[in-house]
């Protein structure tokens, strides 16, 4: 294997070769941050995806090297995430009891699938599959997502049970335990979530007040959570909250985790390969959003097939960590990146981080309450939720309105599994959709030019014996016989044509479909007396046109240019004009 291919699956060597001091530097304080920031975030990811608090801290390390060594991207955070942890509960949920041994085992299997899904969709450089998810689908599933998580939480808060996996049924359910608010839960849940949201806008102000920064405050005011968990963890503590009722994290083992392959033949994975698929597509489609956005400001640049083995090898190092799906977080690349993160070295101390806080710190999160880690959760996910898509799509394309509203209705309703597999049938049948009803229009000549432009929006030099029409779209199964009862439909408006010439500068494919409808277009034209034409056919379509009898056959000509064609015509009705004036002569 030649070096260049082998730093393409390795970007390590590459980002390596110049890592300096001052790197090392800017890597470091930014992991330092980030660490802070993750530590109450993975246990709250870990907690909202049935898993003991220790399972966060477990998937927050060896995926954070895998990535670093596998991935593209210079400041992408990997890690746990509020969508891919619900998804998660979602989907072993459905074959395991909460807090069960075959639980963690399902999660960790979670992982392992996952990691080798995305990990062969990156070595087959499957990447572009991904695009089939369209954004504001995305979109609209995060939204929805974010709301479930939301009112999830609400039970910690209030310090009652409720379950359900969608919105109606945690609805109902909250409802019928609203009698059993537990009040020291409230007291501590409540004034933990005021707090986190003043703390979101309204301390950055008085730290730059104080003398700091804009960037220091930023950073600083982002350990909110960190403060949350100190001091409420310190009233439960002193006021001996666990005997008034109020959920604590309880004992989580000290120590880093051990390493072994999850149980690959576990009787469920057949269940849980179809929920791998989905979570690997949601994160990686978020992943290398952050990630292009990142890399932009920088001028930089990831490369999503990499990122596919980066992300795949992160998900297998956490199913052998002892952690469960992983994906890059938004929130946490955005610090990372601010922080001034150079490398994806910050991964590697970022791990380091985790791993000391899983050494020395878990004895002091015997006492955290839940309820603030609920409360973390809920203003986290708050920022995910965004139904300004609902508006952008209503007056850009109703379409896609439908497709994003469908995708948000039947997340709410029917749960994130489903929601995922709507989404992703909303975004094909969109694709189809819009493919297969092609624009189509009628062209002239713009006066003076070679250029031919719409009828209906140019002044433009037409030909009644002449019919020049562009397919804006490429020509497929989907859309053959459409354009075929387009051009009949033209035509029987247009008596006077004797020509048509399908302009075809937007035509990047014809398959076997389209060939056939053109192949009859063409016989039935020439059995009315016309003639079809094609003009300025891209070369690789000429290069399949050519390994077919479809020229031989074709009743008319292909031009290198539209003008070509059309002067050509007219000069041939000159021609005969003139011969027919001669022979009366």
């Amino acid at each position: 294997m030649k070096t260049s291919e082998i730093k393409r699956y390795f970007p390590i060597l590459d980002w390596s070769r110049d890592y300096n001091k001052d790197t090392l530097f800017s890597d470091l304080l930014a992991a330092l941050i980030v660490t802070i920031m993750l530590i109450p975030q993975s246990l709250a990811y870990a907690l909202l995806a049935g898993l003991p608090a220790e399972v966060g801290l477990y998937a927050s390390m060896l995926p954070l090297v895998a990535y670093a060594i596998f991935g593209t991207s210079r400041t992408l955070s990997v890690g746990p995430v509020a969508v891919v942890s619900l998804m998660t509960a979602s989907a072993i949920g459905h074959i395991a009891s909460i807090g069960s041994v075959n639980y963690l085992e399902a999660a960790l299997l979670l992982a392992f699938l996952s990691g080798v899904f995305l990990l062969g969709m990156g070595l087959l450089r499957m990447g572009f599959l991904a695009n089939f998810l369209s954004h504001p689908v995305i979109s609209g599933f995060i939204t929805a997502s974010g709301i479930i998580i939301a009112f999830s939480q609400l039970k910690h808060i209030l310090g009652i049970h409720a379950e359900g996996e969608n919105l109606f049924h945690l609805l109902q359910s909250l409802f019928n335990n609203l009698s059993h608010i537990n009040l020291a839960t409230v007291a501590v849940g409540l004034p933990a979530l005021v707090f986190l949201f003043w703390v979101r806008n309204g301390l950055k102000p008085i730290l730059m007040n104080m003398g700091l920064g804009d960037k220091s405050a930023s950073m600083l005011a982002k350990t909110g959570p960190v403060l949350a968990i100190v001091a409420t963890s310190f009233a439960a503590y002193s006021f001996d909250l666990g005997d008034k009722s109020v959920a604590l994290v309880g004992h989580v083992p000290n120590g880093l985790p051990s390493f072994h392959l999850p149980v690959l033949g576990h009787e469920a994975w057949r269940e849980l390969m179809m929920s791998a698929i989905f979570i690997s597509i949601i994160g990686f489609v978020e992943s290398v959003s952050v990630g292009h956005t990142l890399a932009a400001k920088r001028r930089q640049r990831i490369v999503p097939n990499q990122e596919l083995i980066g992300l795949g090898a992160a998900n297998i190092a956490a199913s052998v960590s002892g952690g469960y799906p992983v994906t890059g977080g938004f929130a946490r690349s955005v610090v990372n990146f601010d922080a001034g993160a150079v490398t994806p070295a910050a991964g590697f101390f970022t791990a380091i981080g985790i791993a000391l806080a899983a050494l020395f710190f878990t004895p002091y999160l015997a006492y955290l309450p839940k309820a603030t880690l609920a409360a973390t959760i809920i203003v986290a996910v708050l920022t995910l939720i965004d139904f300004s898509i609902l508006k952008k799509t209503w007056g850009y394309a109703r379409s896609d309105f439908v497709a994003v509203l469908t995708t948000l209705v039947v997340t709410l309703a029917l749960g994130v599994e489903t929601g995922v597999a709507c989404g992703v049938l909303a975004s094909l049948a969109l694709h189809l959709y819009k493919t297969s009803v092609p624009h189509m229009a009628i062209v002239g000549e713009v006066p003076g030019t070679e250029h031919y432009r719409n009828i209906n929006r140019h002044t433009v030099i037409t030909h009644d014996e002449i019919l020049s029409l562009r397919i804006d779209e490429s020509l497929y199964f989907a859309n053959a016989g459409f354009i075929e009862d387009k051009i009949y439909e033209l035509l029987e408006r247009r008596p006077d044509v004797q020509h048509i010439i399908l302009m075809c500068t937007a035509v990047n494919e014809i398959d076997l479909s389209a060939l056939e409808a053109l192949e009859s277009i063409n016989h039935r034209l020439q059995d009315s007396g016309i003639t079809l034409h094609l003009s300025e056919v891209k070369g690789p379509v000429m290069d399949v046109l050519n390994k077919t009898d479809f020229i031989t056959h074709l009743s008319g000509n292909i031009f290198l240019s539209h003008h070509l064609g059309i002067n050509r015509i007219l000069e041939q009705y000159a021609e005969k004009s003139q011969s027919s004036n001669d022979w009366n002569i």
